[in-house]
């Protein structure tokens, strides 16, 4: 096996000026080793996961990372730029970069060695040492973990100032075992340190990124190291659920503890073991940048008498997230849980149908159940097949949002509750309406249930039986006697509404759909005008206004790469290399109405990018609907024309919103491109000359 960063992969020189430069600089070593297959394609998942967060550390410290199929093997390259460059920490520009490149299905030991590294991050004397070395083979071994801040060469020793070489040693050896240390707890009455106290103030912490790599281990070490500099007695243990998997908190460790911190961007696995403890939930970068405030907000928390851990099915994505934000934001996360775990119900289930339509025609929705009747060498059959499996998937979409709405708010034990009332809302003719309003009650009532003080010795068995009890019956009891039947009513007169549409209304709401599945590529805005789409369609027998709605959405949302790709085919000059290369898999994503294809120009210019892919969407949706094109599919792009009314006018109405989508943007970049060549100063020249044209 390959050591993880070699003299090879350290430039002590980088002259790159951006984030995305340095990058690319980094992973063209990482090439040249045979460490990474396609460096385009390793690259853009590098941005994708710089677009989740950024990924700048306080005290100059850059560390893109992330998980990448181009990988063959886990690789760390460390760059020294001339100038540091900004990565987003709010402390200034990093002069330390760390691109780490982990494969799919890395293996544990690789990634342990990622976290060491992550961990001595936090260690100034490492960082100090990083700064002078000049030597890459020594850099390479300082950062392998072969050789020590205390030992530097003697070709470096002038710069460094003098220490004791045993307090040196060790420092050196309290790092090394802080790295290596099993996550147990201190023995009762001491410190970490083992200097003696009475009634320590006893921590449990959760870290967590999405990619497991860095900041995981990162926000771990700060926390250790803010709990052993603290003036109070504090003793912390810390679970790091990163990419090699976690270790669980012994439950005794959980029970004795005080307070717990959860500082994560994904979701905390199995968090109900916390229940019932004073909880500060912040995104990870918080336990990097801030960790003394947490330990101290704990410690506040636990005086107040604070109990019962606030529920989240997603963690908070920044810093006092949990704390800060209003009850429309949070209203949004937890619809927004809820319809990403719908989607996959709604395409697989809508295109199954589709293709039984396909296959057998539209009659075949009243065929006998293939349990009683199927002749495998019918075609009849194979359609009569795909319409009732693709019937009890779509049979699923509201129970599913319903229950993970509940989920988002109230976690697991809002699961039963949410999906029970899901149930009725589908029984009793509610809908997908029905499904919002039974999620937010399922989640509500479970966040209540959760607040009540209960004995700690019934603790085990509430989320098991009591919640799922009392929850299940008081939502199902609501669905079919008090607001079922009012949301029934209004989901009938919106489905009458929709197959009522013609003329100028049509277009109109055609425009609008248009409009919000371009705003925000795949985001909450055009989720939302996506879910509307699909729940028009979800009943038994859509009207035709709600199949020219879903025709619109999915033409609108196919609009925003396919512009893209024409642009960088049409005047490829106003775009960078890398952008011309995603232009090419933007022919396919958009296609496939895989909206996110845009992204990536959207990302590098959003002021041109998304006004006019919104413009483009706003012409096919509006022509769309005035076409009269219609679709029973939910997804599937051009592959499913053949079932869509109107077809030739369909491919029409996308065609020309794709065109207006293209000259929109060549004539907004064009116009900023040109506007410099104005009289301008020499330093003007200048810096215009290192800013990338997609700026």
């Amino acid at each position: 096996m390959n050591q993880l960063i070699t003299a090879e992969l350290v430039d002590l020189d980088l002259s790159a000026t951006t984030k995305s430069e340095a990058a690319r600089s980094l992973a063209e070593r990482m090439v040249s080793l045979g460490r990474v297959t396609d460096l385009e394609g390793f690259l853009a998942d590098v941005a994708a996961r710089e677009a989740q967060m950024p990924t700048g550390l306080e005290g100059g410290i850059g560390i893109p990372h992330c998980r990448s199929t181009h990988v063959t093997e886990p690789t760390l390259a460390f760059g020294r730029p001339r100038s540091p460059i900004d990565f987003g920490a709010t402390d200034g520009p990093a002069d330390l970069v760390f691109l780490i490149a982990a494969p799919d299905g890395a293996d544990s030991d690789h990634l342990t060695i990622l976290s060491s590294l992550a961990r001595h991050l936090a260690d100034p004397e490492f960082t100090d040492a990083l700064r002078s070395v000049t030597d890459p083979e020594r850099a390479s071994a300082l950062i392998r973990g072969d050789a020590t801040p205390a030992a530097p060469s003697p070709a470096e020793q002038p710069e460094v100032p003098s220490e004791a070489p045993s307090e040196a040693s060790d420092e050196a050896t309290d790092e090394s075992a802080r790295g290596a240390a099993d996550p147990q707890p201190p023995e009762p009455g001491t410190r970490g340190d083992g200097a003696a106290a009475s009634e320590p103030f006893r921590i449990v912490a959760v870290t967590s990124c999405p990619t497991g790599i860095a900041h995981t281990y990162m926000a771990a070490e700060s926390l250790e190291r803010a709990a052993e500099e603290s003036p109070a007695d504090t003793l912390i243990t810390v679970e790091t659920q990163g990419s090699a998997g976690f270790q669980r908190l012994d439950s005794s460790v959980i029970a004795a503890a005080d307070a717990v911190i959860f500082a994560h961007d994904v979701e905390v696995r199995e968090r109900e073991r916390f229940a019932g403890k004073p909880t500060v939930d912040v995104g990870v970068k918080a336990a990097i940048n801030r960790p003394a405030e947490l330990i101290e907000e704990a410690r506040s928390k636990a005086a107040r008498g604070e109990t019962g851990l606030k529920p989240a099915a997603t963690a908070p994505m920044d810093e006092g997230a949990a704390e800060g934000d209003g009850f429309g934001t949070r209203l949004r996360t937890w619809l927004m849980t809820g319809v990403s775990y719908m989607v996959p119900f709604v395409a697989a289930g809508g295109l199954l149908i589709a293709l039984s339509f396909a296959i057998g025609g539209y009659e075949i929705a009243d065929a006998k159940s293939v349990a009683d009747h199927f002749v495998w060498t019918e075609a009849h059959s194979w359609a009569a097949l795909l319409n009732q499996v693709g019937g009890l998937a779509f049979g699923f979409l509201v129970p599913v949002l319903a229950g993970y709405i509940a989920y988002g708010m109230a976690d697991r034990p809002g699961l039963v509750p949410g999906f029970v009332g899901g149930a009725v809302a589908v029984q009793i003719g509610a809908g997908f309406l029905g499904g919002l309003v039974a999620g937010l009650l399922a989640g509500g009532l479970v966040m209540a249930i959760q607040k009540v003080n209960i004995p700690a010795v019934l603790r085990g068995i509430m989320p098991v039986v009591v919640i799922p009890l009392i929850s299940s019956a008081i939502v199902g009891a609501l669905m079919f006697v008090v607001v079922g039947k009012p949301i029934a009513t209004a989901q009938k007169a919106m489905t009458d509404w929709l197959s009522g549409l013609t003329g100028t209304n049509a277009i109109l709401l055609g425009l609008l759909i248009g409009l919000m599945m371009c705003f925000d590529l795949g985001g909450p805005v055009n989720k939302v005008a996506y879910t509307f789409a699909t729940g028009g369609i979800a009943s038994a027998d859509p009207g035709n206004g709600s199949l020219m709605v879903m025709a619109a959405a999915m033409a609108a949302g196919m609009v925003p790469p396919l512009g893209m790709a024409l642009a960088t085919t049409v005047r490829g000059s106003l775009f960078t290399k890398t952008e011309r290369e995603n232009g090419k898999a933007a022919w396919v994503l958009g296609a496939s109405f895989i909206s996110e294809g845009a992204i990536p120009f959207a990302a590098a210019d959003p002021l041109r990018v998304i006004p006019a892919s919104m413009a483009g969407g706003a012409v096919t949706g509006a022509l769309s609907m005035a076409f009269g094109s219609t679709l029973r599919a939910p997804h599937g792009g051009i592959f499913v024309v053949p079932l869509i009314g109107s077809p030739l006018l369909y491919l029409v109405a996308i065609a020309a919103g794709t065109v207006v989508t293209a000259g929109t943007t060549l004539l907004l970049k064009g116009a900023r491109k040109q506007a410099p060549k104005a009289e301008s100063t020499p330093a003007q020249d200048s810096a215009k000359a290192r800013v990338p044209a997609s700026v």
